[in-house]
């Protein structure tokens, strides 16, 4: 499987793609391949030219994918002080799936700065992996505060691990609507996090009684969310 984004009006695997088919695969003119552009459709093609530094396709088929989950799925987490945590959660979120991934500068994230470019390889890497046909959106890292106050159509949840009231995700998701979760860092969101979300509409939930890491508190989230809307 060979990511593709502009196949519709390019006719030809980006540049990355046309090494690992020549250099890696061995692939020659006339072979069959298949394509995703991350957008919904899968695609057979055929090689037509092949080179060190190009490869040019001819779409046999277009294969249109319906949804696998219903709505809009998105996390929104703050990263992990070593990134291979981050990087592993990307990975395996995107075999899961879902639409989009922002992450939050919080007041006690221990990371600050994040290089999406290599999230973003990461996510189309588990794209190909698991042969999903829609990639998800990756955002910048944004401030906790503006991100909160931003509009959004849809359900809105705040995981944290402070005391009071709160409500299962899996028993308050409603599969008919479109979700974001919040994940704070490894030393959660603070009070007045906590409580600014609130005051934006979002319900403080819990994810079950086992403290969880960062990563894997978003990667439950994701999967709940998934089961929900699926």
């Amino acid at each position: 499987m060979f990511y593709t984004p502009d196949i519709q009006t390019q006719a030809e695997l980006p540049e990355e793609e046309a090494a690992h088919a020549v250099r890696v695969l061995r692939l020659q003119a006339g072979d069959e391949i298949e394509l995703t552009d991350g957008q919904g459709n899968f695609y057979r093609a055929e090689l037509t030219t092949v080179s060190a530094r190009r490869c040019l396709v001819r779409i046999l088929e277009t294969l249109p994918q319906p949804p696998l989950w219903k709505g809009h799925l998105h996390l929104a987490m703050a990263p992990t002080k070593n990134m291979d945590r981050t990087e592993w959660f990307a990975e395996k979120a995107t075999e899961i799936g879902f639409d989009e991934l922002t992450f939050l500068l919080c007041r006690h994230s221990e990371r600050k700065v994040i290089k999406t470019e290599r999230i973003q390889k990461i996510l189309v890497s588990a794209l190909k992996q698991s042969l999903k046909a829609r990639l998800p959106r990756l955002n910048e890292m944004t401030p906790f505060e503006q991100f909160v106050r931003q509009s959004y159509e849809g359900q809105k949840f705040i995981a944290h691990c402070h005391p009071g009231e709160k409500a299962l995700l899996k028993e308050v998701l409603r599969p008919d609507e479109d979700a974001l979760v919040l994940i704070g860092p490894e030393g959660d969101f603070s009070e007045e996090e906590v409580a600014l979300a609130c005051a934006c509409g979002f319900q403080p939930i819990s994810l079950g009684a086992s403290r969880l890491r960062t990563e894997t508190a978003a990667l439950v989230a994701c999967h709940l969310m998934n089961l929900a809307h699926s």
